[in-house]
């Protein structure tokens, strides 16, 4: 309770002062910064008419499904770098190539290839958060205690079930941070991607909203996604800590 109630001290602080820059003094005027009564206004009317709740289970399908796919390829070839030399000399030089791509560069190329929808999205979120998985994976599954691969090799363990039984419930604590940093990129992206090559989600909502002066909806969809990140955040964490071995 303690740790709540100072967490949230930072924040009520910031929406009081927000209350008396637009609301009281009219110092800040609302199509430049709406006041905390008109972004409750709008997310009121947001939820009323169905466009909120339309809009952010779409932008979580994508992030969900970008993630998803990011993860299948992401941590087996993570694990495989980390643990194979060869695979990690074979792989080095393509990853160090295409990791610092800014993933909102591929949005023309998933808008050629795939269109305007769900399989664009998906491949923008693809690309900008398999790499923090594969990264994390793999550095988790190089960082193993060498004392645990020498001891699971001295009870006569093979390679497989060293990998299996060892490495790979090791590196869990890493491959958990991966996904944890995939979701926060992952939510990035598909903002981008909304904003450019669709007509539906929240980052749509932030930026048609704006283009008509509407910031208190742009608001609240910024909020919402905020809040996307701090749950996905809160669930990886706990994870997180269930699987440290």
């Amino acid at each position: 309770m303690r740790k709540i109630l100072v967490s949230s001290l930072l924040p009520v602080a910031i929406i009081i002062i927000w209350a008396i820059l637009t609301s009281y003094t009219g110092l800040i005027p609302s199509y430049f910064l709406p006041s905390p009564s008109e972004v409750l206004e709008s997310f009121k009317s947001l939820l009323i008419n169905g466009q909120l709740i339309a809009d952010t289970s779409l932008t979580l399908l994508r992030v969900i499904s970008g993630l998803l796919v990011s993860a299948v390829v992401g941590i087996p070839l993570g694990i495989l770098m980390g643990w194979s030399k060869t695979a990690h000399d074979l792989s080095s030089l393509l990853i160090g190539i295409l990791r610092p791509i800014p993933p909102i560069a591929w949005i023309p190329f998933a808008i050629l290839w795939f269109g305007v929808g769900l399989e664009s999205a998906i491949f923008i979120i693809f690309v900008g958060s398999v790499f923090p998985i594969l990264i994390n994976t793999m550095d988790g599954v190089k960082r193993v205690d060498k004392v645990l691969l020498e001891s699971a090799y001295t009870l006569g363990a093979s390679k497989f079930q060293t990998l299996q039984k060892v490495v790979i419930p090791a590196s869990l604590p890493s491959i958990i941070t991966g996904l944890k940093v995939g979701v926060g990129v992952g939510l990035m992206c598909t903002v981008a991607a909304e904003m450019i090559g669709s007509n539906s989600g929240l980052g749509y909502l932030i930026f048609t909203s704006t283009s008509m002066l509407d910031t208190g909806s742009a608001l609240v969809g910024m909020l919402i996604i905020g809040i996307i990140g701090l749950s996905a955040d809160y669930l990886f964490s706990r994870v997180e800590k269930e699987v440290s071995w």
